[in-house]
């Protein structure tokens, strides 16, 4: 048979030698003689081809730690495909918790190679695909959505995206698809999620990515418990089929007030393992009844979760009216693991006075609002139905359930927490000709500072 694969490991026993070879399956022990491995230089990581016999290895010779232990290859031929000169910068036998950050996103293409990043990314797709046929049976249409949007307030700093055609102009990257999800709904899906790229300028915080995936999914015609209803049973049996070895501790999952964590826990992510040693207990629960609105350091108010929630309806002649705003409860629901926020949503303004109001209520003048959000305002004024979603933190999730530190171990080509790509070497510098056509002039640190004074 054919066999391709990478030398894990080269064990040579004058002539007799021994390699381990290495594919995503796992491992299988090849056994070659000197004249078969023949002259041509060899390395651990190396691209090798194996034609050979698979043979049953002698009782006292299996190695019950690997899945093929019982066996080996006899190899007849040998061939290197490809060379790994001195080896490799990252060793990929051990967990590789050890080695450096910055290193191992360098060789990321080689760090990947260790078994339990193989693992954490085979995870990563079986939580995805689960997700996918799930929704589609329930009815749910995947749609994809712009990358190339408008920029709109939405928390974060937007990425800008300069146009060439229109100078002066700018795209923007999306936050999330919060506008394209609700105009959805003004469309007539009814059920729509994605599997969605999300991108937020922000400084540097810990465990947080400039971009990152999450789960996004909106429903027409629904209140806060059909949404909530949905997610659970559908976190519950994504856990039962990928993660079988995790135990859930509670089901239903507990409903906590906003109020009621920050009384009792001191936070609105609260941790409620009975065991927080057992890494195979899932503590997952909600949180509810958010305040809409909340004081800035300049008097004014910004919204805690999302601008374009709907309040609790008790409270709408409240938002319309702007009085009362400290008041003022959200139909924002957060559903929480371990202490980890992994996901969040609302149900929705779906009519154009109540979505002017949250803005009024936030500072913008009527023309902002117009120029920002004149086309949720047109269609809010055109048939829009009732609605509400939610969107996970994906890479979160998989991280919880695979017991990870952090998202970058279980993202394929993650960024260090300043931003930077140190594979690609990205951000990067661009010709002049690029930024002439673009009409983007770049300023030397002292302008950006001397513009900044007289401002």
């Amino acid at each position: 048979m054919e066999l391709y694969g990478w030398v894990h490991t080269l064990r040579s026993h004058g002539k007799i030698n021994f390699i381990d070879l290495r594919d995503r399956s796992g491992l299988v022990q090849v056994v070659l003689t000197a004249e078969v491995l023949g002259t041509e230089p060899i390395s651990t990581e190396s691209v090798v081809k194996i034609d050979g016999l698979v043979k049953k290895r002698p009782e006292n010779l299996v190695n019950p730690k690997l899945e093929n232990g019982a066996y080996e290859v006899e190899a007849k031929k040998f061939e290197v495909l490809n060379y790994a000169e001195g080896g490799t910068p990252v060793p990929v036998d051990t967990d590789g918790y050890d080695i450096s950050e910055e290193v191992r996103m360098k060789y990321r293409y080689v760090d990947l190679r260790r078994d339990r990043m193989q693992k954490n990314i085979a995870l990563r797709h079986r939580v995805i695909k689960f997700i996918r046929d799930f929704l589609d049976k329930k009815g749910f249409l995947e749609i994809e959505t712009p990358i190339l949007t408008k920029s709109t307030p939405e928390g974060a700093r937007d990425y800008l995206v300069p146009s060439r055609i229109e100078n002066g102009k700018f795209y923007a990257l999306p936050q999330s698809p919060q506008q394209y999800k609700q105009l959805l709904m003004a469309a007539g899906m009814e059920k729509y999620f994605q599997i969605a790229r999300c991108f937020r300028d922000e400084d540097t915080r810990g465990d947080r990515q400039p971009e990152f995936t999450q789960l996004d999914l909106e429903m027409s015609f629904v209140n806060e418990k059909d949404v909530m209803r949905l997610n659970e049973k559908l976190l519950i049996e994504l856990v039962k089929k990928v993660a079988p070895e995790k135990r859930i501790q509670a089901i239903p999952f507990p409903k906590i007030t906003y109020a009621e964590a920050m009384e009792k826990y001191g936070t609105d992510r609260p941790d409620l393992r009975e065991n927080k040693e057992d890494k195979d207990l899932l503590a997952f629960c909600w949180i509810t009844d958010f305040p809409f609105f909340e004081k800035t350091e300049d008097g004014g108010y910004t919204f805690t979760h999302n601008p374009f929630s709907a309040p609790k309806p008790k409270y709408m002649k409240s938002l319309l009216t702007q009085k009362n705003l400290d008041k003022i409860l959200t139909t924002q629901y957060d559903v929480v693991a371990n202490g980890w926020e992994i996901g969040g949503g609302s149900i929705r303004n779906h009519k154009a006075d109540a979505l002017q109001a949250v803005f009024k209520i936030l500072g913008y003048s009527d023309e902002r609002i117009e120029r920002d959000f004149k086309h949720m305002l047109q269609a809010f004024k055109l048939g829009t139905p009732p609605h509400g979603g939610i969107a996970w933190g994906l890479d979160r999730l998989v991280m919880i359930l695979q017991n990870e530190p952090n998202i970058r171990e279980v993202i394929a080509f993650p960024k260090s927490g300043d931003g930077h790509d140190f594979m690609m070497d990205a951000p990067s510098e661009v010709s002049e000709e690029q930024l002439d056509e673009l009409g983007i002039k770049k300023l030397t640190p002292e302008e950006v500072a001397l513009k900044k004074l007289r401002k």
